[in-house]
């Protein structure tokens, strides 16, 4: 029924058209408050998360240009398919050789399992939404997806302060390594799993939240809500799961450093080299974890604490592509430049088969002691280096002279032990 009754008047036409027009008026009156009371009650359902995530910037503020979701998802795709395919390698390597089979490469596969997953589980759906420019599997996905990225970036960075925490205790060890010894291993990894886990599970169930972050096109922990509840979890989650493994990682890798400039004196040729390589990798290392993880803690924080708005979605899309690019990275760094990997991957290559005889446990038996006494004006220390491994021809074999074969290859630890007699 109109409003308004039809009464008889001089320009019945023009009656007619107003009561229309005000009906009308009231008919899209009504249909714009129905649909905003259904999308109100859709976010207070089922997608809060997404909601509070997308409610705080106008939405000239939380997307990409088209031009710019195209650069992220070729970056995706880039990071997505070479990290899947180096880590891929390197289980392979792991898998076909068992002179690899050694306690400290049982944590690098470790490393590569939880870069990897990312690859298979993340990567993929990030990359389908930047091409989309949108979020595509819903705000239940958007959470999975969160906390899958996190359980596995943290499994990446603890195991990486357990690495080098493993790698100072072997070489600064009393007695030479054992590299049948599985044990101390396997707790390492255990402790980078239930680590992570126990600092992932709580935006399940109430301390912060997992929801969008940048454009909208990738999910991580609720960075912009300003509660007691989520600042405290963010500033926990910076300090327990970024700059106490960076510390862990400085701390074991500067110890090395300054313990082999301590026996320098052994052989002045053979250490020099030993230093460069061993500094080289120490700070190729560092500088990689640094600008793989830095930036993402530091926009997290600025977003937090910062002034609603100062983080663009063009500023906060960089951080998570370097974080994510550590998937690529971390097989170069830990695995490629290991000369018993490399050698490995040369004999993959060439298809060449692991010795039915060769284990990890006929290269470890075979030890080279060397020993020299450094003198001191008031004390004196005997400094033993122990290289496990089948002995070279003489101690100052360099790394050409060794045998090639994946099969003769070396493992990669040293003890140093400092023994003092004065």
């Amino acid at each position: 029924m109109f409003p308004c009754s039809l009464r008889v008047l001089p320009n019945a036409a023009a009656a007619v058209s107003r009561c229309a027009s005000r009906a009308l008026a009231q008919t899209l009156q009504r249909l714009a408050m129905i649909v905003s009371n259904v999308s109100l009650g859709g976010c207070v359902r089922g997608d809060g998360a997404w909601c509070a995530g997308h409610a705080e910037a106008p939405s000239s503020q939380r997307t990409l240009s088209p031009v710019g979701h195209l650069v992220v998802a070729v970056c995706l795709g880039f990071i997505g398919t070479f990290g899947f395919l180096n880590n891929l390698l390197v289980l392979l390597l792991f898998c076909r050789y068992k002179v690899l089979r050694s306690p400290i490469n049982l944590l690098l596969m470790n490393i590569s399992l939880s870069d990897l997953l990312v690859c298979i589980v993340g990567t993929p759906f990030s990359f389908a939404a930047s091409t989309r420019g949108r979020w595509l599997i819903g705000a239940a996905g958007c959470v999975w997806y969160g906390f899958a990225n996190s359980l596995f970036g943290i499994v990446s960075l603890i195991s990486l302060a357990v690495l080098s925490y493993e790698r100072y205790c072997t070489m600064m060890g009393p007695v030479e390594a054992d590299a049948t010894n599985y044990r101390k291993i396997a707790m390492g990894i255990g402790l980078s799993w239930v680590y992570s886990l126990a600092w992932t599970l709580p935006p399940l169930f109430g301390w912060s939240a997992y929801g969008p972050e940048g454009p909208g096109t990738t999910c991580s922990v609720n960075w912009t809500t300003r509660n007691a509840n989520n600042i405290s979890y963010i500033i926990s989650l910076f300090v327990f799961c970024l700059i106490l493994p960076f510390i862990v990682i400085v701390y074991c890798y500067g110890k090395l450093l300054h313990a082999i400039k301590q026996v320098s004196g052994i052989n002045s040729a053979l250490s020099r080299k030993r230093d460069q390589r061993v500094l080289l990798m120490v700070v190729t290392m560092v500088s990689c974890y640094l600008l793989c993880w830095l930036p993402y803690g530091v926009v997290a924080l600025v977003a937090t604490f910062g002034q609603p708005g100062l983080v663009t979605p063009e500023v906060s899309i960089v951080p998570s592509l370097l974080a994510k690019s550590s998937t690529v990275i971390n097989p170069v760094i830990y695995i490629f430049m290991n000369k018993q990997f490399y050698r490995c991957f040369q004999a993959l290559l060439v298809c060449e088969a692991s010795e039915k005889g060769s284990s990890i446990k006929s290269s470890s038996k075979a030890a080279r002691p060397f020993r020299a006494t450094h003198h001191n004006n008031e004390h004196n220390f005997t400094f033993m280096v122990a290289s496990v491994g089948p002995p070279t021809a003489g101690p100052d074999a360099s790394a050409e002279d060794r045998p090639s074969s994946c099969n003769d290859a070396r493992p990669g630890v040293v003890s140093l032990v400092a023994h003092y007699t004065g």
